[in-house]
Formats: C-alpha cells, structure tokens, sequence
C-alpha cells in the first residue's frame, strides 16, 4: 500500500503542518473534555500503530475519543491531510532524541566525530520506523514539507556539513543514507508483521520451505555453487532465535551498506578538503 502525502487543501494543510501545538489532554477512557488538532493527530497515530494503516479512518479515530466522526472534521477536515499531519508529528520523536543526544552540535568544530553521529542518527531513523511502521507507507516522492521532517533533514545536513561535505553534495548523501535505512527497515518491519497476519513462525516457515527446497532440487549445489559456500560458510545462519531472521538479516545489510557509504562519503570530503600547505 502506497499512500501520496499533500492531497489536502495547500493552504489549509500547510498551515496544520506549522502551527503552534497544543498541550494534549489525557484523561484516560471515555470522551475527552477538549478535542484539539493534537490530540486528533496523536489518537490517529495509535490506531496506525496498533492496527495499520488500512484501519485508519475518521471514523476509527473518533471511537478512540468517544467522539462521532463529524466532530473531527472542524479539527481536521480529511483523512488526506490527517495523514500529513501524522507523518509530521510523528518525527517529532526523532527531533526530540537528536536533541538530546547531541548537546554540542551548535559550533562543533571536531570533524573526526562526524561518522558517529551519523550512525546515531540512523539508528534512531531505524528505530523510528520500526515503532511506526506505517509510515513505511507514506511515499517519499511527495514530501509532507512539515517542520519536523525539514528539522530531521536539517540534523543530518548539519553533521555532513560540520564533517566538510560541500553543500552540493550534502542532498545527495542525505538522500542515499536516508533511503538505505528506509529500504532495509521495511523488511525488519515486515518480518515482525508477518506472523501475526499469517499466523505460521518465522522458523516453522522458513524450515517447512527449505526441507522441500533440498528435495525438489537435488542439483542445488551445482546450479548455486556460490550461494551453497554463502550456506557453509553460515552466512544465512540465524544468530539469534528469538528475533526474526529476516529482521537479524536486514540490520546486517544495513549496517554493512552503511559503512560502505560512509567510507564514499568519507572521500568525498577529503577530497573537498584544501591541500594542507607546505611549511
């Protein structure tokens, strides 16, 4: 399922995005005293989280509140621009963790630090993901333009820039690093889904698929001899039972395209960076 962000009222949707926010109140079941764009927004955001995307609706939201549908529609006037709302909001959690994480960004001038915090801030993006996987859904090729999301931009810009990084080249290093974690967590994001809608174990699956694989092709060895070396060599081995293998799988690509990433961008600022002069 792919859903297309900005498909509400411009004016009104970009208004939403960057408004002052309302403190939210919680007062446990029952209807809320005062409904807000906020509380409407976060509501939304729980019933995405525990049951998908396919389950939000005005309606769905307006159950959690005690509340009719209709009543939503002065706070916000359709699914359409709830979904911006709640994929902007939500990435205020990341804002929130990156300021807390990194208390001297502002006039850093130490450049060798610069790889660490990128692996700080794909790893909060990873762990973001994971928590909401339905913003998976939201499709990257037209933004929300919310603040949150320019200010999770914003972050990664200023490590690669800080790093020396020229400005041209800062688009498109976000865009790689960004999209690397985005491609690879959908899958840890699938594999922890996946038993709960089929309702089969990973293993179980995994082993009831493999155990027919070896009886219908005898000649596996020859036809794949690099992928049986990958097998002896136990690179699909499951380290740790208890997690999906795909999820175990996906981090390790992760990581390893990561780094190799890094090392590209790494030489991309060396050689950006000004000859040293002779003494």
């Amino acid at each position: 399922m792919v859903v297309y962000a900005g498909q509400g009222d411009p004016r009104r949707s970009m208004a939403l995005l960057w408004r002052d926010h309302e403190p939210v109140e919680r007062t446990g079941p029952g209807p809320k005293s005062q409904l807000s764009v906020d509380l409407v927004v976060e509501t939304a955001i729980e019933v995405a989280d525990t049951e998908g995307m396919q389950a939000l609706s005005m309606r769905a939201v307006g159950q959690r509140l005690g509340r009719t549908a209709m009543s939503l529609y002065t706070y916000v006037a359709s699914k359409n621009e709830l979904v911006d709302l709640m994929y902007d909001h939500a990435f205020a959690e990341l804002v929130r963790e990156w300021e807390t994480e990194t208390t001297t960004l502002e006039g850093a001038t130490d450049k060798t630090v610069w790889r660490e915090e990128v692996l700080t801030w794909t790893g909060n993006l990873w762990r973001f993901y994971l928590r909401h996987p339905w913003s998976l859904e939201i499709s990257q090729a037209r933004p929300v333009l919310g603040p949150n999301e320019y200010q999770v931009f914003e972050s990664l810009a200023t490590v690669l820039h800080r790093a020396g990084l020229p400005p041209k080249a800062i688009s498109g290093a976000h865009a790689s690093i960004f999209n690397l974690v985005r491609g690879l967590v959908r899958t840890a994001a699938e594999a922890r889904q996946a038993q709960a809608v089929t309702g089969i174990p990973e293993d179980e699956w995994w082993y009831a698929r493999s155990a027919q694989l070896e009886e219908v092709v005898e000649d596996f060895d020859t036809r794949f001899p690099t992928l049986t070396l990958m097998t002896q060599a136990g690179a699909f081995d499951n380290a740790d039972p208890d997690e999906p293998y795909l999820e175990q799988e996906a981090w390790e690509s992760f990581q390893f395209g990561l780094d190799a990433l890094l090392d590209g961008v790494r030489n991309q600022i060396e050689a950006a960076s000004p000859e040293p002069k002779a003494p």
